[in-house]
């Protein structure tokens, strides 16, 4: 008899889970909002960031030069300084107030500036100076203008050191002027590009914040919908924690297993985005990952109370949280509290993981931090997830015996 019992109820138990699976599902297909933050957005915001960055850096930054030695190294500096991918001279200033002005009206980003005294000074083997001036609002402009004026200055520093060493061969010019061989290797990020930096944190990020908004907003709905504000309906079906938790969490899975596979897999490969990930270690990597969101954002549901409020309390988080996991910002030089705040939140692993998985190949051993920071977090947030709805059953059964 109690076997019987045993299996009758663990039978009812799976029925009552399929049951909650099922409504769960209806609920996110019938609910516009709920499939803008699962669909919608997954599929449109990827794109449109990485198609903002698809130039990867910036080319042809608009500078302008005031040329006051009006001699042929000072033209011939500048001609290269023009002739480089990253600049581009648009106009020769009078003076500096000039070009003061033409920066001042967002004309140019920087100004070149060669002092009168300049080939002079070459000539009778004095040091001399070429003077930039750059608009740093943005730092992207700045380090354009400045690589290449400083690539400029060091080629020209080769050929006159040449010029008056007065060797006979090519390779005594060579030895003279770089005695030790090197070559600039930019690894993981081979273009230097900003969407190879940016881009694999801002993929790993939405997912979070889309589970957040979307979850979120199903819970508002259910308070809504609900006589007294519960988030668990008035229906006995819904009267075990597990079952609503793992009906409910089964659903954001499925879902958000095909939409990460989109937005890890297909995104990268679409704009050509550094991607040499071992699809077991980044598979295997991205189930802790989408387990301890589905958690954490069925935790936070519990604030809440409608449906515009996860709005006012989710949408505003995602760029300080890009901040804090310490890619857009160089993480040794986060501050130690919000270091460890960081770590409440799925994505700071999940980031941090992600892009030493797929940018710089990193093998399960070599994350093996970040993989175990958050299945800790998915069993953390499991727990505190069964203590919200656990919670919420007893309400419910409360005011059902009221109503009764």
């Amino acid at each position: 008899m109690k076997k019987v019992r045993s299996r009758h109820k663990i039978a009812e138990g799976l029925n009552d889970l399929f049951y909650i699976w099922r409504e769960e599902f209806s609920n996110v297909l019938k609910d516009q909002g709920v499939l803008i933050f699962f669909f919608l957005v997954p599929l449109a915001y990827p794109i449109l960031y990485a198609f903002i960055y698809t130039n990867e850096t910036v080319r042809e930054v608009p500078v302008v030069a005031v040329d006051h030695s009006h001699s042929t190294l000072s033209r011939k500096f500048l001609r290269d300084a023009d002739a480089s991918p990253d600049i581009h001279v648009i106009a020769y200033c009078a003076d500096l107030e000039e070009a003061k002005d033409i920066m001042r009206k967002k004309g140019a980003y920087g100004t070149i500036y060669i002092p009168a005294h300049f080939s002079d000074d070459i000539a009778k083997g004095i040091q001399t100076q070429v003077q930039i001036y750059c608009d740093m609002s943005g730092l992207l402009y700045y380090k354009a203008i400045l690589s290449t004026c400083t690539d400029v200055s060091l080629e020209m520093n080769r050929q006159i050191k040449i010029s008056r060493l007065g060797n006979t061969t090519d390779k005594q010019d060579e030895v003279s002027t770089q005695p030790i061989l090197y070559e600039n290797v930019a690894l993981f990020n081979p273009q230097n590009g900003f969407a190879s930096f940016l881009i694999p944190a801002v993929l790993i990020l939405i997912i979070q914040q889309t589970l957040l908004l979307g979850i979120g907003l199903s819970a508002g709905t259910a308070r809504e919908n609900n006589r007294f504000k519960d988030l668990v309906p008035l229906n006995r079906r819904y009267h075990g924690t597990l079952r609503i938790v793992l009906g409910k969490s089964l659903v954001y899975f499925m879902i958000y297993l095909l939409m990460g596979t989109y937005i890890l897999c297909a995104v990268p490969k679409m704009f050509n985005l550094v991607q040499i990930a071992q699809a077991n270690v980044l598979f295997t990597f991205i189930i802790p990952y989408l387990s301890a969101c589905i958690f954490f954002a069925m935790t936070a549901s519990i604030a809440i109370r409608n449906r515009e409020t996860c709005m006012l309390i989710f949408v505003f988080t995602s760029l300080p949280l890009l901040f804090i996991s310490g890619i857009s910002w160089p993480g040794a030089a986060v501050p130690p509290f919000w270091k460890y705040f960081s770590w409440l939140f799925p994505s700071t692993f999940g980031i941090n993981g992600f892009i030493r998985i797929n940018s710089m190949g990193a093998t399960l051993p070599e994350i093996l931090f970040e993989y175990r920071a958050l299945w800790l977090q998915t069993g953390i947030y499991f727990l505190t997830t069964c203590w919200v709805y656990r919670h919420q059953i007893l309400l419910s059964q409360k005011h059902g015996g009221a109503q009764n």
